[in-house]
């Protein structure tokens, strides 16, 4: 796991290929497809943020995809679009953007509407 501890700042992109932890200051584009994300509590991101999944402890400016799953903590601040499959905000979180929850997969697949089945379907009843 990588950590960027309090007193480091950086500008630019950013990617990698483990799990990491922002502490510090990130100006730029984190890209963590395949790993987690965890904005700290004295994490500030101004970055468009991808990743396998995304915590948010601190504060992001930005838009976040999250592959998987999105989590924003009670002291978590986000002010931008949050994109996932699971979103889960705590109590007393902050969470300013629009929010689109789609299926993990193929983009095309997930845009066609869905055939009514058995088990999606609404039940209707004769009444008497």
């Amino acid at each position: 796991m990588a950590n960027i501890g309090k007193s480091i700042s950086i500008r630019g992109d950013l990617t990698g290929n483990e799990d990491m932890v922002i502490e510090g200051q990130v100006e730029g584009k984190v890209d963590l497809p395949n790993n987690q994300l965890t904005v700290g509590a004295d994490g500030k991101v101004k970055a468009e943020i991808h990743a396998k999944s995304v915590v948010v402890v601190g504060r992001v400016d930005g838009n976040i995809f999250g592959l998987e799953r999105i989590e924003i903590q009670a002291t978590g601040r986000v002010e931008g679009d949050v994109t996932a499959p699971k979103l889960v905000v705590a109590e007393g979180a902050q969470l300013n953007g629009a929010i689109k929850m789609s299926q993990q997969g193929n983009r095309a697949e997930s845009a066609k509407p869905e055939k009514a089945t058995a088990a999606t379907s609404p039940e209707v009843r004769k009444a008497g």
